[in-house]
């Protein structure tokens, strides 16, 4: 399928720079490796080089429709998306002054940078040291999961699935990361009530494998606890 209509069907075709920088990465694409070893179809290929560029212009790509018509699973359309764009050795990047200027506040750059800084410090000090040097905060699911947790502290409202799409990330590794921030720079984002040892937090273990679901059925064990606790103290009175 040609570049520009599937540029078309992705709301696409009115953004030209976007089409051509495409276009360019689909080229190097063939001129320095087979994406079919990778298991990257020609139709896949140039739905990935068009997020790549749109991420580049910080233009919206509709990924849910991308993955519909890749045919592939988010999973596996994400990985296509890591795998080709390690090959093509290119780095999205997300600037927080943009966010602040995209979604109207500006106010909040401050606030993000101070944040990004803060998590990276506790991260990286909760981590053995031979896993440090290895820990990329340069992906732009960081600069967006702090800019959502600071407009929500600050009670701005801004729009999650767009900060989603701008990143190139999924649901689940946005919510994943929003998480581990928000555990760590309680004071900050102001989410956590109360402070939290960074060295307990499963994310700093296994790299920001923290899910939500696994935090509440701790949490609902902690309760148990607790109650079974106070009622072995009734007892004893």
């Amino acid at each position: 399928m040609d570049m520009s209509a599937i540029a078309a069907r992705l709301g696409l075709s009115g953004s030209r720079p976007v089409v051509r920088k495409a276009a360019e990465l689909r080229r190097l694409c063939d001129i320095n490796f087979d994406s079919s070893v990778l298991g990257i179809g020609e139709v896949c290929k140039a739905i990935i080089c068009l997020e790549i560029a749109a991420t580049k212009f910080q233009v919206i790509f509709d990924r849910a429709e991308a993955v519909k018509m890749s045919g592939m699973s988010d999973k596996a359309y994400i990985r296509s998306f890591n795998a080709l764009q390690n090959g093509l050795g290119v780095k999205t990047t997300l600037d927080v002054r943009e966010l602040g200027i995209q979604f109207g506040c500006v106010r909040l750059i401050p606030f993000v940078q101070r944040g990004l800084a803060l998590y990276k410090e506790r991260f990286l000090a909760a981590l053995p040291p031979s896993r440090r040097s290895s820990t990329d905060f340069g992906r732009p699911v960081f600069t967006a999961a702090a800019f959502y947790l600071c407009a929500k502290r600050h009670k701005l409202k801004v729009d999650k699935l767009k900060l989603i799409d701008l990143c190139g990330t999924s649901s689940s590794e946005f919510t994943t990361v929003s998480t581990s921030m928000a555990d760590l720079c309680f004071d900050v984002f102001g989410i956590a009530k109360e402070k939290k040892d960074p060295t307990t937090i499963k994310g700093n273990r296994e790299l920001l494998d923290v899910l939500p679901s696994k935090r509440k059925h701790e949490d609902d064990s902690d309760n148990s606890d607790e109650s079974s606790g106070d009622e072995q103290d009734e007892l004893d009175v």
